[in-house]
């Protein structure tokens, strides 16, 4: 989660400058071809990385036989885009987006060899050199898009972006993990990893579907100006949602794994997860929800203010969608893989109903309708489905999140109250009055909770024994 932390300061910081140099329609253009490669993207994994972290008497020989197909399917993933790329360009009425999806077609080649690597250090809970490895990628690909943005390259530093960070990724992950395939061959019980496989990339193929259909739509129906508006206030909020569900997942699965068959210690693990989440999220993007006025204008500048009612819609859509995502785990972990395919088509059947709903109103349209499902019908039935079988129930998540969403809900009230109090215009008094309202309150409410009296003081005995062992290093 550290690493995460250094991950997210300069993901928001190239966000930042690169939208400064950039016009709304760049990033709308990579977004046409982005969408496409998220699908493409799991087809490349088959599922097979959640497989091998999974499975608890893994041999070399199912391995070597995974990292082929893997790479097989990375290979031919290029080939088609190469070759439906000018088909791309034509649909979007885009003629550049045929060269940008032949140089995207590398990153999934590059991808392709990197899945069972990967995996592989997630299995071994490497979780130092994984973050070490993720980190230098992103800033070697900032750098990168940074630089090129600034002599002037336009669109092709996001490109370069998408291409170097892959790479290295690829590179890195061959050095770090010592792991090396045998020659193409049938292993033991490869049937059984490939249909859990199809059955996570299934419901993987749905979530994509899911997701990319909006900016699909968007693109097509309104162009690449509105999509750019679209995609990187998206970017913005749902960026510190997959930068902390993914440290979540990879720490996760391997640990709940080893304990499906200890039900008690799964289930309080599961709620600790859950609830830490929660805490880290839900009161954060409460408060975002009603400063994305003053959001916007300090990240992107006054030239992108058409993007403070997209920042408010998706600010409320992250409130619930980090610990929507953990409920995941329980199907992986306890090898639920066809209630997962169902829980997901269900999931992405009310998103593209309320993605269909909002277009009319273009991308603000979509970001309401989205809000407004995702609170009222995907986060309770998602809740409900995970839980129906296992040793997690559905009240054990209600109870987990309830502090974290109570926290929410005063801070929310809270700033609202504020805001109506003092000048509405971007100053250092407003933000530090909003600022010093909110967290005083979301502290005072987590306080009347046993459950998080509890993490407090354990947090601060934490950091106390650190504080004593740094004295006593420092001590002559």
């Amino acid at each position: 989660m550290g690493a995460q932390g250094v991950r997210v300061l300069g993901q928001v910081v190239t966000l930042v400058v690169l939208a400064r140099l950039l016009p709304p329609s760049a990033f709308g253009l990579l977004a046409m071809v982005a969408a496409v490669g998220l699908v493409l993207d799991l087809l490349k994994e088959l599922g097979l990385s959640a497989a091998t972290i999974q499975k608890t008497d893994l041999t070399h020989a199912q391995v070597s036989a995974l990292f082929w197909i893997n790479a097989a399917a990375g290979a031919l993933l290029a080939l088609v885009l190469v070759l439906v790329a000018p088909l791309l360009a034509a649909f979007y009425g885009q003629p550049e987006l045929t060269s940008v999806a032949r140089w995207l077609a590398l990153g999934f080649a590059m991808s392709g060899l990197t899945v069972q690597h990967w995996a592989l250090l997630r299995r071994q809970m490497r979780f130092a050199a994984i973050a070490g490895l993720e980190t230098t990628a992103d800033y070697a690909g900032y750098a990168a898009a940074i630089g090129l943005a600034l002599a002037g390259e336009g669109y092709w530093a996001l490109v370069a972006q998408r291409l170097v960070t892959p790479g290295i990724l690829m590179i890195g992950s061959w050095v770090v993990c010592r792991w090396r395939p045998s020659r193409p061959a049938a292993a033991p019980e490869l049937g059984g990893l490939l249909h859990f496989g199809v059955s996570v990339t299934a419901s993987g193929l749905a979530t994509a579907i899911a997701r990319s259909f909006d900016q699909i739509m968007i693109g097509w129906l309104w162009g690449p100006a509105a999509l750019g508006l679209y995609e990187r206030t998206t970017r913005l909020l749902l960026l510190p949602v997959n930068t902390i569900n993914a440290p979540v997942y990879a720490a996760g699965m391997p640990a709940l794994s080893r304990l499906v068959d200890q039900p008690d210690r799964y289930r309080a693990m599961f709620r600790q997860i859950v609830q830490k989440l929660g805490l880290l999220t839900m009161p954060v993007f409460a408060v975002a929800a009603l400063t994305a006025d003053w959001m916007v204008e300090i990240l992107f500048g006054p030239s992108w203010t058409a993007a403070v009612p997209l920042a408010a819609l998706f600010s409320v859509s992250a409130i619930f969608l980090p610990v929507l995502l953990t409920m995941g785990l329980l199907y992986l972990t306890q090898g639920r893989t066809a209630e997962l395919l169902r829980a997901t088509l269900i999931d992405a059947g009310i998103c593209l109903a309320a993605i269909g709903a909002g277009l009319p109103w273009g991308g603000e349209g979509v970001a309401a309708a989205l809000a407004v499902a995702g609170l009222a019908l995907r986060t309770p039935l998602s809740f409900w489905l995970a839980t129906l079988h296992g040793p997690v129930r559905n009240l054990d998540v209600w109870r987990a999140i309830a502090p974290p969403a109570s926290a929410a809900l005063v801070a929310a009230g809270t700033v609202a109250f504020v805001r109506a109090c003092v000048p509405r215009n971007l100053s250092l008094e407003s933000v530090t009055a909003v600022g010093a309202a909110a967290s005083a309150v979301i502290v005072l409410v987590l306080l009347l909770w046993p459950e998080t009296r509890r993490e407090i003081r354990s947090g601060a005995h934490r950091v106390a024994i650190l504080v004593r062992r740094r004295r006593a290093v420092l001590e002559p």
